[in-house]
């Protein structure tokens, strides 16, 4: 079974330990151990998360994007060998890390293949960003930004209707709209967002709920009796991409009709990989989809599907 990791990165004081708490304070049934650079033990309940009290650990004395990438990978090795084992895992960043060179390191196939990178989101500070529009010139924050399959906008409370205007402004001359998110209570507004579920079964077509702040998206599911071909869903993909926030799921190609391959996309960024997930009895495909609500058009989106999974 492999264990997902989220990458949480951003300037310091952006956020982006509010959003680790979050998670933890609210993990949906899963066991989350959280990977802290340059920061003590998160101060959370270790009743609240499920977890041991050791279910924080603090990466210290450097910045795993250069001289701590051993220690991390040893980490995730040894949070590997627990019992239980993590469901997922959440790396927190330091504010003076570029993730580009962390996802590098995570996208290495051995390393991959044990605990895959699901998903990268960047915190940015509205209030900073309002009082420093120097930083949309920053190579470091621009980087930071650019390596994000999610954008969070974080204290957008602290900004008035005119700053809040130049801040998105300013972010969308670099990150698409629909990949930006104001912060709720401090998280994404879903976790659907952050956790693909790789390793396990997509879920059953529903509205995600019971969450206010999750009416605003909207999922379907689609699934194919025969092996699919692999030109024509990257054409399907790629034709649906741009009004999709997420996809994952189980795919089986004609090319290798004995072996299922689990897709992702997030944000810009998909993969197709090879898994260990046993495809079920008649099933050659099954995929979940993710939208903001009104953005998926069901009929299309399936029949541009079935049309890889014709003959």
């Amino acid at each position: 079974m492999t264990v997902p990791v989220v990458l949480v990165a951003g300037f310091l004081g952006a956020g982006k330990t509010t959003l680790v708490n979050a998670l933890l304070r609210d993990p949906g049934g899963r066991r989350i151990a959280a990977l802290v650079n340059d920061f003590g033990a998160i101060d959370v309940d270790a009743a609240l998360l499920g977890l041991s009290a050791d279910g924080v650990v603090s990466l210290r004395n450097g910045c795993i994007c250069c001289s701590l990438q051993g220690d991390l990978m040893r980490t995730l090795s040894g949070l590997l060998r627990r019992r239980p084992a993590p469901d997922a895992i959440v790396i927190e960043t330091s504010g003076a890390a570029d993730p580009a060179e962390i996802v590098r390191s995570l996208l290495d196939p051995v390393v991959y293949a044990a605990t895959p990178l699901d998903t990268v989101v960047t915190v940015v500070d509205a209030r900073h960003l309002a009082d420093r529009p120097d930083l949309f010139d920053d190579a470091l924050w621009r980087s930071q930004l650019a390596a994000a399959d999610f954008c969070l906008v974080a204290k957008s409370d602290l900004v008035d209707g005119a700053e809040r205007a130049r801040v998105r402004a300013g972010l969308a001359r670099q990150k698409p709209p629909r990949l930006t998110f104001e912060a709720v209570r401090g998280a994404l507004p879903s976790p659907a967002l952050l956790f693909s579920g790789a390793g396990h079964a997509p879920a059953a077509p529903r509205g995600l709920r019971p969450s206010a702040a999750a009416e605003r998206f909207e999922s379907m599911s689609w699934t194919a009796s025969r092996p699919v071909s692999l030109a024509r869903f990257q054409s399907a993909i790629a034709r649906l991409a741009p009004d999709l926030l997420r996809a994952k799921g189980f795919v089986t190609f004609e090319r290798e009709p004995d072996r299922p391959m689990l897709f992702q996309l997030v944000g810009t960024r998909a993969t197709i990989v090879p898994t260990g997930v046993p495809a079920q009895a008649g099933v050659s495909a099954r995929l979940v989809l993710i939208a903001e609500a009104g953005r998926l058009e069901r009929r299309a989106a399936a029949a541009l599907l079935d049309g890889a999974a014709g003959p």
